[in-house]
């Protein structure tokens, strides 16, 4: 977060208007930039605590078929070794 804090600042220095013997992309390739980086942490807070959720779902649901797949396997009778 800090990272793109910074780096949008330090490119805000691109958006205002520059004297004429500046290249006339230089206002667009700065808005372009600091809205890169600011989408890219928008979606990367948002998506980060989604994808822990579903993997931590999904961890929980295979626990429980091994828990019970444990239990059944427990009430099978073992067979007698000779």
């Amino acid at each position: 977060m800090m990272t793109t804090i910074g780096r949008a600042v330090e490119r805000t220095s691109a958006l205002p208007s520059v004297p004429v013997s500046a290249p006339k992309l230089r206002k667009p390739l700065g808005v372009a930039m600091v809205g890169g980086l600011i989408f890219s942490q928008v979606l990367t807070l948002y998506t980060t605590p989604v994808i822990y959720i579903f993997f931590d779902n999904l961890g929980a649901r295979f626990s429980r078929r091994n828990e019970r797949a444990d239990k059944d396997h427990a009430r099978e009778p073992q067979p007698e070794h000779a």
